[in-house]
């Protein structure tokens, strides 16, 4: 996570994440050492600690709200090994492209773990007559990094 917040803030971009510890905290502090907004979208319901190296935080009151936030914030979303929390933000906003909610916008997942269950919701999306191919899997961060920076710079 440190890596890619400090590859993507010397390609020129932001960071914006849950603003927690962990994953968050380690894609904040490679953006901030790089001179990037490290944006933090926190709630309190989950009682964990803010990263100090936030630029920016916006606090909301709900998960909903959250995951709102996140989506107006990002430009393209990069999803890395996680838990439940990290399912649930990755379906709303895969929801919400496939049924054209709001635009389409990258997002890429890196990891084996999220490739069992793109490639199983993919066959189910292609049953149903609907966009499958909407997330992209990567096995490195260089892979995820090139991908995000053409899809941005193509659309």
């Amino acid at each position: 996570a440190y890596k890619i917040g400090k590859l993507l803030a010397q390609n020129g971009f932001d960071i914006c994440s849950g603003g927690a510890q962990g994953i968050m905290d380690a894609v904040s502090k490679g953006a901030k050492e790089e001179g990037k907004s490290a944006i933090g979208i926190t709630v309190d319901i989950f009682k964990s600690n803010t990263t100090q190296h936030l630029t920016n935080e916006v606090k909301c009151n709900t998960l909903f709200e959250r995951i709102d936030n996140l989506i107006k914030y990002g430009d393209a979303f990069i999803i890395l090994p996680g838990g439940t929390g990290t399912l649930v933000e990755l379906s709303i906003v895969w929801e919400l492209i496939n049924k054209n909610v709001i635009e389409q916008k990258p997002i890429a997942c890196l990891g084996n773990m999220w490739r069992k269950i793109i490639e199983v919701m993919d066959e189910r999306l292609s049953f149903e007559n609907k966009r499958p191919g909407l997330v992209k899997c990567h096995d490195s961060i260089e892979e995820t990094i090139e991908y995000i920076k053409f899809q941005l710079n193509h659309n």
